[in-house]
Parts: structure tokens; C-alpha cells; sequence
């Protein structure tokens, strides 16, 4: 098991980063809020966890001991891949997210791609009396709404320009309406004109 690992950012894309340790560039599949922040040519530690299939090796990385714990938690939840977990971890950290579920906001969880309604009631269900740990009582979400869509925006594939720019032009009238995250995606969604609807 591959559990840790700290070299020099080579490339990144949206949800993973290539890091080069001795000459050789390993690829690490990260949450959009950490690729975003990685610098080409900057060092980098991260916390591993290594996905084994029959057909691929797959190294999901973290900033955060606590994050790649809790990843690891999100894995035991029925219909929860590692794909899915990591779009949690990209709108928030650890306790954000434990925070949601102790609190049952399934708005908030409903939001995060590739989740859903009966994905955010599963996380619920199964995971409120395992997250204390995780979660800081009676904390909010760790990041406001505006912050939290941008980075769903980036988990989605728009580039971190894209992301700003559409949640500045909304940003007025997600404060003064007091919208949750759910009705602010989709705004943002519409603002950047590739809406599905």
C-alpha cells in the first residue's frame, strides 16, 4: 500500500496531478480544490490510498491525513466508488462534509456531482453515527456558498477562470437571496451558458 508520497508537481489537469519522485512522474487522481491549487514546479506531499482492479492501479492523493481517512470511510458506503468520493472531497474537506451528513443537509449533498438524492440518503443513513469524529460541532460548512460552487464547477471540468467568472456574475444575488448550494449550481450552471437545460 502506497500511502504517502512527496515530489515535484510535473503536470495537472482538473482532478489529478502528475508527480515526479526520482525521475519518474506518478499520476495521483486529486479533488478539483487541490489540483487548483497545485503550482507546476512546486513541491508536494500528499496522503495516498491505492485502488487495486484487475485492469488498473489507481492512486487517489490528499493534503490532509484526515481527508484521505475519510475517502476511505466514503468507500464503505453501499453504491459510493472512489470516483464519487473524490467529487465530495472537491467541494469540501472532511469536516465540511461530516458536518452536512451529522446535520442531514441533503440539499448540500445533493448538489455534488455524481451523488444525487438517493446517493446523499444513503450517505446519511449510513454514515451519521460513524462522521463525530470528523465533523466540528455546530460548525457550518467550512467554505460559503459562492466558494463551494466554484470548486463543484471546477469538479465538473470548467477551468478555474471559467469558475470565478461565473460565480462573480452571480455572487450579488447568491448573498442578498441567501440561496442554498443546490439553486446556486444551477444558476452558476446557467450563467456560463453550457446548461443542459
Amino acid at each position: 500500500m502506497i500511502s504517502s508520497l512527496t515530489g515535484k508537481v510535473k503536470s495537472s489537469s482538473a482532478t489529478s496531478l502528475v508527480v515526479e519522485i526520482s525521475g519518474i512522474g506518478i499520476l495521483v487522481n486529486v479533488p478539483a480544490r487541490i489540483s487548483t491549487q497545485a503550482s507546476v514546479g512546486s513541491n508536494i506531499e500528499l496522503h495516498t490510498y491505492l485502488i487495486v482492479r484487475e485492469d488498473a492501479l489507481t492512486l487517489y492523493g490528499f493534503l490532509d491525513l484526515v481527508d484521505r481517512n475519510f475517502f476511505e470511510l466514503l468507500l464503505s458506503v453501499t453504491g459510493i466508488g472512489p470516483k464519487v468520493a473524490q467529487a465530495i472531497l472537491s467541494i469540501n474537506t472532511a469536516d465540511g462534509i461530516a458536518t452536512a451528513i451529522s446535520k442531514g443537509d441533503l440539499k448540500l449533498l445533493e448538489s455534488i456531482p455524481g451523488l444525487g438524492k438517493k446517493g446523499a440518503q444513503r450517505l446519511v443513513l449510513e454514515l451519521r453515527d460513524k462522521v463525530g469524529t470528523y465533523a466540528k460541532s455546530g460548525s457550518k460548512v467550512s467554505k460559503g456558498i459562492p466558494d463551494q460552487v466554484e470548486m463543484g464547477l471546477q469538479g465538473l471540468g470548467y477551468t478555474s477562470k471559467e469558475s470565478k467568472d461565473a460565480v462573480a456574475q452571480i455572487r450579488d444575488e447568491i448573498e442578498s437571496t441567501g440561496m442554498d448550494l443546490t439553486s446556486a449550481m444551477k444558476l452558476a450552471l446557467q450563467s456560463t451558458g453550457k446548461s443542459k437545460k
